[in-house]
């Protein structure tokens, strides 16, 4: 039996379909619209946001609305995606692009790169082709409304900031046949980064670099039985390098060891980079902490940026303890500013004789939404306290953020040159990403996170946090 209602002045049916719910509004002369809304399991519940509700299992699929701009445009382009070749029609169709300050940019949610489009304005276009669809959007502002309504699966592709391999790929090299004679390594290497930002040929050597090693397999991520463990299904683990976890569910989880040696300091960082946790991989995230005995979880992302989940929150609310299979996970502390949280917890495993481990959390949050920070203030700061929690630490330190490639390979990427130029070694970005990329796909995911990195590298090195990083050494 249907549920009748209205919404505004939208007349609203909605005819349960198991654990589906099929949503149909009325919206006066453009038009009937239908939805889908999924049921939400027992004891969930739904958050608000601007366009209607999404239940926060992180598997909904989510309604946009848009109207076009001055010039009759939304803003973004639309792709097919074949996952074994063939015709175009029936294919998924992907957000290839959103161009920034459009309307599909600027709506809430936002429409994002690598969403999957299941409807238009109620037309399900699973099966029809990249024109027809093309079509569809463009017809819709020619209805009275003129607005766009989209149903769109979140997050199924990372998007275009991840786009295929160039055909020709830059592997950098040493570098010392080309530092300036005389003078110190470092300083040289600090002179050709500067002159390769200001000609533009580090951003483009970037960008030509590879961002899947050659020869490495992702076999493990594929298995139909892991499928639904990735949060993007574009973004997987090298099975060379993978963690491992001891599970009745399997051993797999989309995250990879990432090592990062110091020449001439004996020094070798040890990180684990994941995605961040979605609602049936949290307990699998906190059984990886335990036997890899990490004692530092280093989060950059906030839980929803624009109304879209990037990440599940795997941990309880203050003073509140959480199970997790066989282990137990309690909040005793949390410190919030405008940048970071700080949280503390105590973990125990109910079949060690419940040994409890403390750990720590480390949450950066002012990051935008889109693109990268205007100042690397904040991000500094973030580091050098990350870097004080790591001092003797000889177990590894967890990074994530979403997808766990972008954000997390920022970070590697600073903590690196910052324990280069301390041991007064040369810093070659580039090397460094290559040096990540290999041991975990795509790692620092766009020029622009590139050149942000690369800047506070130079902003280090010039001396503005001479007094305070040079403290943080780790020995």
């Amino acid at each position: 039996m249907g549920v009748s209602g209205h919404v505004g002045r939208r007349a609203v049916t909605a005819r349960p379909m198991g654990s589906v719910t099929l949503m149909q509004f009325n919206m006066g002369r453009s038009g009937t619209v239908f939805g889908l809304l999924r049921k939400p399991p027992a004891g969930a519940t739904a958050r608000a946001y601007p366009n209607g509700s999404v239940f926060n299992d992180g598997h909904g699929l989510v309604t946009i609305r848009m109207k076009p701009d001055a010039q009759g445009r939304f803003g973004f382009n639309v792709k097919t995606c074949s996952f074994q070749g063939g015709a175009d029609q029936g294919m998924p169709i992907i957000v290839s692009r959103v161009a920034p300050q459009t309307p599909a940019d600027l709506c809430i949610p936002r429409l994002n790169e690598g969403d999957q489009v299941l409807y238009i304005n109620g037309r399900d276009v699973s099966q029809h082709t990249h024109e027809q669809v093309v079509m569809f959007i463009r017809s819709s502002r020619e209805t009275h409304s003129g607005e766009l309504v989209l149903v769109v699966r979140p997050n199924v592709y990372i998007g275009e900031d991840t786009p295929e391999e160039p055909d020709f790929q830059y592997i950098p090299d040493t570098h010392h046949s080309t530092l300036p004679p005389g003078g110190d390594p470092l300083s040289g290497s600090m002179l050709l980064l500067q002159e390769g930002l200001e000609s533009g040929t580090l951003l483009a050597q970037f960008e030509q670099l590879y961002r899947k090693k050659p020869g490495m397999t992702m076999n493990s991520a594929r298995l139909t039985e892991n499928l639904s463990k990735n949060r993007y299904k574009d973004i997987s683990p090298y099975d060379t390098t993978r963690v491992k976890i001891k599970s009745s569910g399997g051993d797999y989880i989309n995250a990879n060891f990432v090592n990062m040696e110091i020449p001439g300091s004996g020094i070798v960082n040890r990180y684990i980079a994941a995605q961040g946790p979605l609602p049936n991989t949290c307990a699998d995230f906190w059984h990886m902490i335990w036997e890899q005995q990490c004692t530092v979880v280093v989060m950059l992302t906030t839980k929803v940026e624009r109304g879209r989940v990037k990440c599940h929150q795997y941990w309880p609310d203050l003073y509140e303890t959480a199970d997790f299979g066989r282990l137990q996970l309690t909040c005793l502390k949390e410190q919030l500013t405008s940048s970071f949280a700080f949280r503390e917890f105590t973990l125990v495993s109910m079949e060690h004789g419940s040994e409890e481990r403390h750990i720590r959390q480390m949450q950066y949050i002012s990051w935008p939404d889109h693109g990268v920070p205007d100042d690397s203030s904040d991000f500094l700061h973030f580091v050098m306290r990350v870097r004080q929690n790591r001092i003797g630490m000889v177990e590894p330190t967890t990074v994530h953020c979403s997808a766990g490639i972008g954000r997390t390979g920022v970070l590697i990427t600073m903590e690196t040159a910052m324990c280069l130029m301390e041991a007064n070694q040369p810093v070659y970005p580039l090397d460094i990403v290559r040096q990540m990329r290999d041991q975990r796909a795509m790692l620092i995911q766009t020029a622009s996170q590139f050149k942000f990195v690369c800047d506070a590298i130079l902003r280090v090195h010039n001396g503005e946090w001479a007094t305070n990083w040079r403290r943080c050494l780790i020995t």
